[in-house]
Formats: structure tokens, sequence, C-alpha cells
């Protein structure tokens, strides 16, 4: 039997415009005690430097998804990331997503995840809303985890 039949398939979705490029090796570390890692996206423009090096993506398997920002003032990238994650969720391959960002427009998506089931796995810094931690079956402040600090007050966990 293959070692990740048996863990919970996760996709995890970046937000490149919100989360630093020096979590990328601990949030994959992260994901591990939760499952495998089966979708590694990461979203931004990648025309613009967004501090995500072609080196960190390749050393840690991320596949990066081009979006243009159309209109100023407005968060295309937002929308790629969750239109995405309705496109796996309905492909039923996973059980569980993990969303990366510190932006509260991600509460609703990760409501609606977990309204269909899945696990919802929030990683953000401490500036994170309430109402996206919230909406999240556990969510995990990247800062603490990159401090080293293991203690249980790194996760909030919600029951659903």
């Amino acid at each position: 039997m293959d070692q990740n039949e048996s863990k919970m398939q996760i996709a995890v979705l970046i937000d490149s415009e919100n989360v630093s490029s020096r979590y990328a090796s601990i949030i994959f570390n992260e994901i591990e005690t939760y499952g495998f890692a089966t979708y590694r996206r990461i979203y931004g423009n990648w025309t613009k430097n967004n501090g995500w090096s072609e080196n960190i993506l390749l050393e840690n398997s991320i596949t990066p998804i081009q979006q243009f920002r159309n209109t100023t003032g407005k968060n295309a990238t937002d929308s790629a990331l969750i239109i995405d994650a309705m496109d796996i969720l309905y492909a039923g391959n996973v059980e569980g997503f993990c969303i990366v960002s510190s932006d509260g427009d991600f509460t609703r998506l990760a409501s609606r995840l977990r309204e269909s089931g899945m696990e919802v796995i929030g990683m953000g810094e401490s500036k994170t809303p309430k109402s996206f931690r919230g909406a999240c079956s556990v969510f995990t402040n990247i800062e603490l985890l990159l401090e080293g600090d293991k203690e249980e007050n790194k996760k909030e966990k919600r029951f659903v």
C-alpha cells in the first residue's frame, strides 16, 4: 500500500500576496501532521517580484498559478484561488483543504468547504481576522511555527 493512501489528502492553496515565502517549508511540515498535500498551488501575479522565487517553488513542489491584476483595486488572485478550490471540491479527490492566507476574504470559502464535509486547515499570521480563523476547523499561526513555538496556543480548534 502506498504510504499516502491512508493519510488525509489535502489541497494546499497559498495566497502569495498575503503570505511570505519564508514560511514555505514550515507550511508543508505542518501539513504532514494532518495528511498529504495532494495539491500544492500558489496564486499570484508572477510578473511582479513577490518574494516567492522559482527555487522556493521548486524545492517545495508548488505549482504557481498566474493571475494578472485585471482591474485596479480588485483582487483577481483571491478569485482564482476560490474558483480552483470549488473545482477541487467537486472533483472529489481530497478530504481537506489548507488555505494559507492572512486575508479575511477567505472566510466564506472556508465555511462553504466545511459545509461540504471538508476539513479546513487555515494558516496565517497573527493579523488574520477572527472571522477567517473561526471558519476553519483548525487555524495555525505560522509565525509561531517559524519561531519553533509548539505550544498548544498556536492552534485554535473549532468543532463543527
